[in-house]
């Protein structure tokens, strides 16, 4: 059974009229004819009636039609289903953020997404740049926002704003008070470090930024777990190293710290949009295509 035969028979069924039908369809009237034959005889029922006074239809017609115009609407959404996914109007998006990102970028683009493409399932997950990028390669994630260009081949990727790193000190620190400090005054002061895994481009920064002055940082601990590093920072007289827009909002909390800027030129990394290069699909290009309209880079 064909589809266009059910298409034919509709409107047939509409019209009751064969040449209406047939002028309908852009057929003539023999070949509509004839697929009503076929149809009938794939069937082995007769559906139409046809006499030099009218065009009806039989029982058994009246109940195909039911059904033919059941299957006609479903194949028509199937159809439109399938065009939005090829548009990239219908699937999962998986996307990898770090705190920076979902400060600055990630609101206005989702409401961008659900606007454009509310068919779109947007599955987030919140990872330092490392595992981020460890997940993008597994083809575990679609997109990653993670700080740094990134050395992998086969990766594309957008630079989106400078994030500066600041110092995560007490209340009770001696900078706590400060307006902001010099990163040469870490010089002898115990400090908080991450594995360099788990943020290359931060931890390339930070020691960068002890390079150029000359100093040595003193790592009195390597906490990876970014609570467990506010925790730290708080109760003992140590500088952490964290993102601007990880410090105010651990600031804020009330954990009992403070987030000290340094004075220029501070460390910084730029935050980036990143995808794989052999894996395109048109949810990515769609998520993307909302991030270059819902996204306005920062004035720095």
């Amino acid at each position: 059974m064909e589809f266009r035969h059910l298409v034919s028979y509709l409107a047939l069924a509409e019209e009751l009229h064969f040449g209406r039908a047939a002028a309908k369809l852009h057929l003539t009237q023999p070949s509509l004819s004839q697929q009503l034959q076929r149809l009938e005889r794939r069937l082995g029922v007769t559906l139409v009636v046809r006499t030099s006074h009218e065009v009806r239809l039989t029982p058994a017609g009246e109940v195909f039609r039911d059904h033919a115009r059941s299957i006609v609407r479903h194949m028509e959404r199937a159809a439109q289903a399938a065009r939005e996914a090829a548009d990239g109007r219908f699937g999962t998006v998986r996307i990898g953020y770090n705190f920076s990102a979902w400060q600055e970028v990630l609101p206005n683009v989702l409401v961008a997404m659900h606007e454009r493409y509310p068919h779109i399932v947007v599955e987030l997950s919140e990872l330092r740049s490392g595992p981020q990028l460890a997940a993008l390669a597994a083809g575990e994630l679609d997109i990653a926002f993670c700080d740094g260009r990134p050395a992998t081949a086969g990766l594309r990727h957008r630079p989106l704003m400078r994030v500066p790193i600041v110092a995560l000190v007490g209340t009770g620190h001696p900078w706590a008070k400060l307006p902001r400090v010099d990163f040469a005054d870490l010089a002898g002061r115990p400090c908080i470090m991450f594995a360099r895994e788990q943020s290359p481009a931060m931890y390339d920064a930070i020691m960068a930024a002890a390079d150029r002055r000359g100093i040595r940082l003193t790592i009195a601990h390597q906490v990876d777990d970014l609570s467990a590093t506010a925790i730290v920072a708080a109760t003992q007289p140590v500088v952490a190293f964290v993102s601007a827009h990880r410090g105010a909002h651990m600031a804020a909390g009330g954990l009992g710290s403070v987030a000290v800027p340094f004075a220029e030129p501070a460390p910084a990394v730029e935050l980036h949009a990143v995808w794989r290069e052999d894996d395109d699909p048109s949810t990515v290009r769609a998520f993307l295509t909302c991030l270059d309209s819902a996204f306005v880079r920062p004035h720095t």
